[in-house]
């Protein structure tokens, strides 16, 4: 309680945090007006590398949530501030939906289908056999492959279906690579979350759903982590991890009693 004292900004998961599928939980817009009345600051970051930033102002806009652009934050963000950097001018083959691939375009990436420098995998829903194929046959010659992000599952109403990380072990179970990724809880993600809010470290909350992800970014840094149990964790599955929150609650809601 004392960490949660000093907080001054809360990073939000969406998918089994604030939301499932297109249902907005209903204690949601009661945990960010709480946020806003205790004088403290609020942002989103997603893993859910399928869509993009426009793709999420928009769905929550339809909840009755609106908030400026800068405070939607996305996996996609974190690989292409990283790839502009460390990869100027070079090709990727980007196994991704239509927004992913248009985030490349519109961050000034080439992007090849014949000869790539390297590959990047997404959450592809619309993932077909002749991508794999084409993606495992740019490995096996030589290119890096990338993952924007590392969940096993995306949550949706009714259950759970395959994201990045389930394409990324088929990948490796054909090529025998193991790509490196980028979303939650890859250094990379935490280094642009404290760059975009402009926060200090022990400034900042991690919310999520997932230990593996939205807990494990946090892990071993001042950085304050609470899981959410209106997710993909059971109760089983936390008390079996090592990997640990600093604060578990129910939800959000329970969380806005606490501020």
């Amino acid at each position: 309680m004392g960490k949660l004292s000093d907080v001054k900004m809360f990073v939000l998961d969406m998918d089994g945090t604030i939301y499932l599928g297109d249902r907005l939980f209903p204690y949601t817009r009661d945990f960010l007006r709480r946020v806003k009345e205790t004088g403290r600051d609020f942002c989103f970051f997603t893993n859910n590398s399928s869509k993009n930033r426009e793709a999420y102002l928009q769905k929550l806009q339809k909840m009755g949530i609106e908030v400026p652009p800068e405070k939607m934050l996305i996996s996609n963000g974190v690989i292409l501030d990283w790839l502009r950097e460390n990869r100027p001018g070079q090709s990727a083959y980007v196994v991704g939906t239509p927004p992913l691939v248009e985030d490349f375009q519109a961050a000034g990436l080439p992007l090849s289908d014949t000869a790539p420098d390297y590959v990047v995998l997404g959450f592809d829903t619309s993932l077909t056999y002749e991508k794999l194929r084409l993606a495992c046959d740019f490995i096996r010659a030589g290119a890096p492959v990338y993952g924007v992000n590392p969940d096993w599952n995306c949550p949706v109403e009714g259950g759970f279906i395959p994201d990045c990380g389930s394409i990324a072990a088929l990948v490796k179970a054909s090529t025998g690579v193991q790509c490196e990724f980028f979303g939650k809880p890859s250094p990379h993600t935490l280094r642009y979350m404290l760059k975009h809010t402009g926060c200090q470290p022990q400034e900042m909350a991690v919310v999520g759903d997932r230990l593996y992800t939205d807990i494990a970014v946090a892990a071993g840094t001042e950085v304050l982590s609470i899981l959410v149990m209106s997710g993909e964790t059971t109760p089983e599955m936390l008390a079996s991890s090592e990997t640990k929150p600093d604060l578990t609650v129910e939800n959000i809601g329970r969380l806005a009693e606490m501020l």
